[in-house]
C-alpha cells in the first residue's frame, strides 16, 4: 500500500476508531475516499480531516460545526477564513463548556452541603436514641 493511501483497516488502526465510523463520516460527506470496488481508499487529505473531526469532537464540536469548517477548507485564501470560523466555533464551544462547569460546581457545593447536614442530622437522631 502506498503511502499516500491507507485502506479502512489501517485507518482504523492508525485513529482508533471503527469501520462505521469511518463509513458514517464518509455518509455525512465529512470525508470522501477513493473507490476501488468495494475497497475504499483514503488519502493524506482524508487522514488530515479525519484528525481534524476526531479533535472537533473530542471538544463537543457539532458534526454540522466539524463539516463547515472542513468546507470552508479550499476556498484559496490560504485558511484565513477557515481558521477564523474554527475560531469562532471554538470561542462558543469555550463559553458553553464554562458555564456548565460553574453549574457543576454550584451543584457539588449544594450537594456536598446536604450531604454534611444529612450527616448533623443522623448524628443528632443518634444522640437522642442514645
Amino acid at each position: 500500500m502506498s503511502d499516500d493511501v491507507m485502506t479502512i483497516r489501517e485507518m482504523c488502526d492508525a485513529f482508533d476508531v471503527t469501520p462505521r465510523t469511518l463509513r458514517f463520516y464518509e455518509s455525512k460527506e465529512l470525508l470522501s475516499p477513493v473507490r476501488e470496488g468495494q475497497k475504499r481508499l483514503f488519502t493524506r487529505r482524508d487522514r488530515g480531516r479525519l484528525k481534524l473531526i476526531l479533535r472537533g469532537k473530542r471538544f463537543g464540536f457539532s458534526l454540522e460545526d466539524i463539516r463547515q469548517i472542513l468546507d470552508l477548507y479550499d476556498l484559496g485564501d490560504r485558511e484565513r477564513t477557515q481558521m477564523t470560523r474554527a475560531i469562532e466555533v471554538a470561542r462558543q464551544r469555550l463559553a458553553e463548556m464554562q458555564r456548565q462547569r460553574d453549574d457543576l460546581d454550584t451543584t457539588i457545593a449544594e450537594l456536598g452541603e446536604q450531604i454534611l447536614l444529612g450527616e448533623k442530622t443522623l448524628a443528632e437522631a443518634n444522640q437522642t436514641a442514645a
